[in-house]
């Protein structure tokens, strides 16, 4: 699943492509893939002219003259620039002609991806931005140990909350424990308030590392074309051997979620 250093790398490439032009038409392929009225969606957008895009965690938002559009990619979504003469790919299920003859169209194999009409003036304080965490750029230390300091979950759960902060999946909230030297399955109670700084921090250092390499390509994630290389950086998702003590990684289920550490190095409970 593209994270937050994905979203970014999409956010920052798609702006060299898109940005100042016209939308002559939106086809639809798949009408699920738009959350509400797809006609509406459509109408809407047909006439106005890409200004900008935002970002907030997961989420990418298309400013345009009016109106705005939030798009998540869930699982596989992804952007195709291409001539608008192209013939349809195989799970492109939208696509957004513009007046000068290329197009930007959405792939998904899985069709988890979703696309939202919103305000374009107040998209943050609403649904369903509004629900959101903060981004660890934004996380303050004294509120999250205050959510988190009478939890049971594991600290590996509590990273995946995007309500608790906004932007870290599976994959860099493997790397964040394993940085910290803790093992995933700790309750978030035992973390002290230096504990919850450190985590907050090292969050953010991570994820800054995996935006500037351009994210980690697993599985589908492409961006026009470029793919991401923090993946040759990854010390424990996906891995077999600890590159600091050599011991084998463990792979096991933590509440559903796939989870990679090593026992050796990951022994801290807080």
């Amino acid at each position: 699943m593209p994270e937050l250093p994905e979203v970014e790398t999409v956010r920052r490439t798609l702006k060299h492509f898109i940005i100042g032009k016209e939308i002559k038409d939106v086809q639809v392929h798949y009408d699920k893939i738009i959350t509400g009225d797809s006609n509406q969606f459509r109408t809407t957008l047909t006439g106005q002219t890409i200004r900008d895009i935002d970002r907030v965690g997961k989420y990418l938002i298309f400013i345009l003259d009016r109106d705005a559009f939030l798009s998540h990619l869930r699982m596989e979504g992804k952007y195709n620039i291409v001539d608008a003469s192209t013939p349809l790919r195989k799970h492109e299920h939208l696509g957004f002609l513009f007046t000068d003859g290329t197009a930007l169209r959405y792939q998904d194999t899985r069709k988890f991806g979703r696309l939202e009409l919103v305000n374009k003036d107040t998209y943050r304080q609403d649904l369903p931005l509004s629900k959101l965490g903060p981004e660890p750029w934004d996380a303050d230390p004294a509120k999250i140990y205050a959510k988190i300091h009478h939890s049971n979950l594991p600290i590996k759960t509590l990273l995946l909350d995007q309500h608790l902060m906004t932007g870290i999946g599976n994959i860099y909230a493997n790397e964040i424990c394993f940085t910290m030297k803790m093992d995933p399955r700790t309750p978030g109670k035992r973390l002290s308030k230096k504990r919850v700084a450190e985590l907050i921090s090292i969050s953010q250092n991570i994820l800054e590392q995996a935006i500037a390499q351009g994210g980690t390509t697993i599985h589908s994630f492409n961006a026009n074309g470029i793919t991401g290389l923090f993946q040759i950086q990854l010390n424990v998702h996906s891995q077999k051997i600890c590159p600091v003590c050599q011991s084998t990684i463990t792979k096991e289920m933590v509440r559903g979620r796939g989870t990679y550490y090593c026992k050796t190095c990951q022994k801290k409970r807080g």
